[in-house]
C-alpha cells in the first residue's frame, strides 16, 4: 500500500494532536488505576505477548517516526524480530486447531517497550476495566487483565471510558485520511507495521 512509506514528519500538526490525546489517555488511566492500586510491572499474562490490531494511519505513522528515531543496530533487531513474529503468527493461522498464539512484541526489551512514547492507543488502555459508549447508547463493558482480576476480583466498581478517546482519535484519523486521500482501511499487528517500514 503506498500511502504508508510517506514521510512522517508530513503529519506533525496531527502528530502535535494525537500527543494530546495520549496524554490525555494516560492521565485517565494513571486516574482509575489509582483508584484500585494497580501499576503495572509486568506480569505472565504480558499484554505485549496479545495479537492486537491497529487501525489507523495516524498511529501507523506516529510508530514509524518512533522507529526512524532509533540507532540502526536496534532498527536491524526489532525489524529480524518482527519477521520470525510474522513467520510464526502466519504459521499459527494456517493451522486448523485454532489454539491462540502468544508471541512478544518486537518492540519489547528485557520486559520494556522500546518506543513507549510512540507506542498505539491500545497499549496505552489496555489493562483495566473499561467501556466504551456506542452511539445508539449502548454501553460495552470489558475486564481488565488477569493480573487485576486476580488482586481485584471480577466485581471491579470503577471503569475506564474510552468513549471520548476513541472519538477524538477518530476524528484526528479521518483528517489524516483526508489529507493523504485514504480510501482503504489497514488492520495491522505492530509487528506488520515495522516490516512495511
Amino acid at each position: 500500500m503506498d500511502k504508508l512509506h510517506l514521510d512522517p514528519e508530513t503529519f506533525v500538526d496531527q502528530f502535535n494532536k494525537l500527543d494530546q490525546i495520549y496524554a490525555a489517555i494516560d492521565q485517565a488511566y494513571t486516574d482509575v488505576a489509582s483508584q484500585y492500586g494497580f501499576h503495572c510491572s509486568g506480569c505472565e499474562d504480558n499484554c505485549c505477548l496479545t495479537r492486537f490490531y491497529h487501525h489507523t494511519f495516524l498511529e501507523y505513522f506516529y510508530l514509524l517516526k518512533g522507529y526512524r528515531g532509533l540507532e540502526r543496530p536496534q532498527q536491524i533487531e526489532i525489524r529480524e524480530k518482527a519477521e520470525k513474529v510474522c513467520s510464526a503468527l502466519r504459521e499459527a493461522d494456517s493451522n486448523t486447531d485454532g489454539a491462540p498464539i502468544r508471541l512478544m512484541c518486537p518492540l519489547n526489551f528485557d520486559g520494556l517497550c522500546c518506543l513507549y512514547h510512540h507506542r498505539p492507543m491500545i497499549c496505552r488502555m489496555h489493562g483495566l476495566p473499561h467501556e466504551l459508549r456506542r452511539p445508539d447508547g449502548r454501553i460495552i463493558q470489558g475486564p481488565g487483565c488477569a493480573y487485576l482480576e486476580q488482586h481485584h476480583g471480577k466485581n471491579t466498581t470503577v471503569s475506564f471510558d474510552r468513549t471520548s478517546f476513541y472519538q477524538n482519535m477518530v476524528r484526528l484519523e479521518k483528517e489524516l485520511r483526508l489529507m493523504i486521500q485514504a480510501d482503504t482501511q489497514i488492520k495491522m499487528t505492530v509487528a506488520e507495521m515495522i516490516l512495511a517500514f
